[in-house]
């Protein structure tokens, strides 16, 4: 890992296991520890699981802490060194289709089945902070705001959102504040790697999600709350169940002390920052490439677009396309989807709009006869989490299986083990298939073109 990116944020954890997929490699233990240790990784996290809820959380939250960076580094971060360490990810070869911009679970199965590598446009730097409580978000801001500031002045073409979210990142910011930091513009890193290795169309992944921010500085906004469980609202105005839950916690605040949001901005996590556009063009045009804009309105609306396609895609090869694949967050297999012949159906959290939107999805389509589901764990019963029972709920739709891959539905929203524990389950289903090659883009353009989800366009 980079010394300054987070292993546990979404866009590493997908940018790993992409790259590996890439690589003709499957994805255990989120990429961290060779298949060989994910018997003991298992073991001991598996231990996590049953220690007393007090232990298991601030074990949990500890594993995060270890990998934030005292404020005082801040001011050392090079963004075009982060880049390189993004790029190195990924072979050296001719690409027909690359993509660059906002993570998505789905966006990294559609370039999984094009053979595709993705350039992310954010990362999430960890900062540790003393002192603050997760919910008093004003005076967190106050004290890492210093170290934001001086790691914007070393590194003028970042934009940085503070992101703050004491629902779903209650243990983790216990101990450190997230920095999400944007490229607005192309960095050396990805301009030279478009220059080598694409030979074709660069596709530019814009989500269109926003969200209210307060403004800092000109490079510097601050998000209370975030995409999952709750809305804008809820975070600003509170709840009698934000009340219930901070008491629950022992705090001793009753609703959460952000600064007024004063604007919207793009979703730290999930947003695209419309600022890169122009240097992608130019990127694309050096050498002669297209360019394609995907834009989708949040992350998971890509999700049913790539299904669908997958469905087809497996169909048009003689495969049943009768098993469904459902994901959580950073809990993703590209590698094991595509020889398990499974249809991937990624959520961007474990949230009750999560579980409506699968069941949307499921009624709208051929039912199929197997369901797995992978649920990532938070380690908190946050306001808008979908409780065990609600999910197996969904699971009885698979006409003939229907299971949890790697999940302890007792442990559940504790379960630390899934993270090792749903790779060995994908890799123990059988029947399995060959490795398809590389599905044409014309097809992808010919499907995404005809749905009104999401928009595909060229040019």
């Amino acid at each position: 890992m980079h010394k300054y990116a987070a292993s546990f944020d979404s866009a590493t954890g997908m940018l790993r296991a992409l790259s590996r997929h890439l690589r003709g490699r499957d994805f255990p233990a989120l990429g961290q520890f060779p298949a060989a240790a994910e018997p003991v990784v298992s073991r001991v996290l598996g231990a996590a699981n049953r220690l007393p809820r007090r232990l298991s959380e601030r074990a949990y939250a500890l594993s995060g802490w270890s990998e934030a960076s005292a404020p005082a580094k801040l001011a050392s971060l090079r963004a075009d060194e982060l880049a390189e360490w993004v790029v190195g990810h990924y072979p050296r070869r001719r690409y027909p289709v690359v993509f660059v911009g906002s993570a998505s679970g789905a966006l990294v199965h559609l370039a999984a089945a094009l053979g595709a590598p993705w350039l992310p446009q954010t990362l999430l730097v960890p900062v540790r902070q003393r002192g603050g409580h997760p919910d008093a978000p004003k005076d967190c801001l106050r004290r890492v705001r210093p170290a934001g500031e001086a790691m914007l002045a070393a590194n003028p073409d970042l934009i940085l959102h503070h992101m703050h979210d004491a629902n779903q990142d209650r243990l983790m910011i216990s101990g450190m504040s997230y920095f999400r930091i944007k490229w607005r513009r192309l960095p050396e890193a990805y301009r030279r790697f478009l220059d080598e290795c694409l030979d074709g169309t660069l596709v530019v992944s814009d989500c269109e999600l926003s969200w209210p921010t307060t403004r800092i500085g000109e490079r510097y906004v601050f998000q209370h709350g975030a995409l999952g469980g709750l809305s804008p609202q809820e975070y600003r105005l509170g709840s009698p169940e934000i009340a219930r839950y901070l008491a629950s916690h022992g705090s001793p605040y009753r609703s959460w002390d952000a600064p007024e949001p004063d604007g919207e901005s793009p979703e730290a996590e999930w947003g695209f920052e419309p600022e890169l556009m122009d240097d992608l063009r130019d990127a694309a045009g050096r050498v002669d490439n297209e360019v394609a804009l995907l834009r989708f309105a949040d992350p998971e609306a890509l999700t049913p677009a790539v299904a669908d396609l997958y469905r087809s895609w497996y169909e048009s090869r003689g495969l049943p396309g009768d098993r469904l694949l459902v994901e959580s967050f950073v809990l993703l297999e590209p590698w094991w989807t595509l020889r398990t012949g499974s249809v991937p159906y990624w959520m961007v959290f474990n949230s009750e709009s999560s579980r409506k939107g699968l069941l949307s999805y499921l009624d709208g389509g051929e039912p199929y006869d197997e369901i797995r589901m992978a649920l990532f764990s938070h380690g908190v019963e946050s306001p808008g989490i979908a409780p065990i029972d609600a999910w197996q709920d969904v699971l009885a739709r698979g006409r003939k299986i229907g299971v949890f891959a790697g999940v302890d539905p007792r442990a559940f929203p504790r379960d630390f083990a899934v993270f090792a524990r749903m790779h060995r389950d994908l890799s123990r289903v059988r029947t399995t298939y060959p490795m398809p090659l590389a599905l044409p883009l014309s097809q992808v353009e010919e499907a995404l073109g005809a749905r009104e989800d999401v928009s595909w366009t060229t040019g």
